[in-house]
């Protein structure tokens, strides 16, 4: 017998009903939709249609002069069909740092090419699934050319492209965010758009954009201020690293000041379906074979601990990085594979083991193998179950339309159980 009047339960449900739509609004959860594992950046002058195969013709001609394979012999023949079939999974046309300063004129000539070149790649069939553009800052010295860049670009390709999402860089202040979010608002209605088609990431590299003035963590403020169109969150290491003191020498992705950031974006970001990007490492495999397989395994060491710390994408600013994003992602995923599906039958065939796993680790485990399955480092048959068994284990709630419209799309026939085939 319970004692309490049923009265009380409605006043509670009462009481908390607007928490439960903030709570609700704030964490819808993850995105279903595959996600890439790294952004390519490239400037804006040197996009060219077959920029995609060209860059994975680099990759496989860096192995090749440079044996042995920095990874296991088993992955040479999976990491090489990857770079063959889609070395690029997310690229951004470039007219910030990587591009630099130039007359407008240049800038707009050079960005009409590119919406040139990527349009006629994408009827080629031989462009990345994911496509953006990173615009200079919004703040007053470049502000008016960041809004022209990403109009001119839009009127270029005849509107975005399938898979687009634009770039924010250097944002220090909630104000930009939301000034960001208007500016699209302004563009849908310019070009015709649905409503809230156009989103954007963020790029954190300013401490003011990690922890405020007042001590408060900026990084939250400016997911709530995206009004629901920013899609992720990408860490720039060598910009914020120099903002916080550090030496160029010790400039890197696993700097302490750098772990702490992404810490901060990583809790900041939890639940809200904005994703992850680490930043990348300028150390190139070029030079002499020794120089190379330095860079190799320098890169490689870094990708391994994004992807231990919950950071699943990376940059990527050279074609032989590719080598080692595509085999130290495909390692990871491999190398934790048997245990992972071990664990999850345990959990589901409700088995006493070593390890007592809850609901949410299940969650965690399926959604292992889903990345697994999305970048290609697994086959379906190695999954040991079910895609459709898996997504409902990853994400029990049903899928909410917002978080479908909240991703950028890639182009048809690019699904989250499908790879893609492109190939000029």
């Amino acid at each position: 017998m319970t004692r309490l009047d049923p009265g009380v339960y409605a006043a509670l449900d009462d009481r908390l009903a607007a928490v439960d739509a903030a709570l609700a609004a704030r964490y819808p959860g993850e995105r279903p939709r595959r996600q890439p594992v790294h952004t390519v950046y490239v400037p804006a002058d040197k996009v060219t249609v077959d920029l995609v195969p060209a860059w994975g013709a680099g990759a496989l001609a860096a192995l090749d002069a440079h044996p042995p394979t920095p990874y296991p012999a088993e992955l040479d023949q999976r990491v090489r069909a990857k770079l063959a079939r889609e070395p690029v999974e997310d690229l951004r046309i470039d007219v910030e740092d990587g591009y630099g300063v130039r007359d407008d004129a240049t800038e707009d000539a050079d960005l009409r090419a590119a919406a040139h070149a990527l349009t006629t790649a994408r009827a080629a069939g031989c462009a990345a699934p994911w496509v953006g553009l990173r615009i200079k800052c919004l703040e007053a010295a470049t502000r008016r050319r960041a809004v022209r860049s990403l109009d001119l670009f839009l009127d270029a390709c005849g509107g975005p492209p399938a898979g687009f999402v634009v770039t924010l860089p250097k944002v220090s202040h909630p104000a930009q965010v939301a000034a960001m979010a208007d500016l699209c608002a302004r563009l849908e209605q310019a070009y015709g758009l649905a409503e809230r088609m156009l989103r954007f990431e963020i790029q954190v590299e300013t401490p003011a954009a990690v922890l405020g003035a007042d001590g408060t963590a900026t990084v939250a403020r400016l997911i709530g201020e995206s009004a629901g169109r920013c899609t992720g969150l990408h860490f720039g290491t060598y910009d914020y690293g120099t903002s916080c003191g550090v030496a160029a020498d010790h400039l890197s992705m696993d700097h302490p000041s750098s772990e702490h950031a992404k810490a901060v974006m990583q809790v900041a970001a939890a639940g809200t379906g904005v994703r992850l990007s680490d930043g990348s490492t300028n150390i190139l495999p070029v030079g002499d074979t020794a120089a190379v397989h330095a860079a190799w395994q320098r890169h490689g060491e870094l990708v391994r601990r994004s992807l231990a710390r919950g950071f699943y994408q990376g940059w990527d600013l050279h074609p032989a990085q590719l080598v080692t994003r595509f085999a130290a992602t495909y390692a990871f995923y491999r190398g934790g594979r048997a245990a992972t599906v071990a664990r999850l039958g345990a959990y589901l065939g409700r088995r006493a083991g070593g390890i007592l796993d809850e609901p949410a680790t299940a969650r965690s485990l399926a959604r292992f193998l889903l990345r697994g399955l999305d970048c290609g480092a697994l086959d379906p048959a190695e999954a040991g179950f079910d895609r459709a068994d898996l997504v409902t284990l990853a994400d029990p709630a049903p899928p909410r339309p917002d978080r479908l419209a909240a991703d950028p799309a890639p182009p048809a026939g690019t699904t989250a159980d499908e790879e893609p085939e492109h190939a000029c």
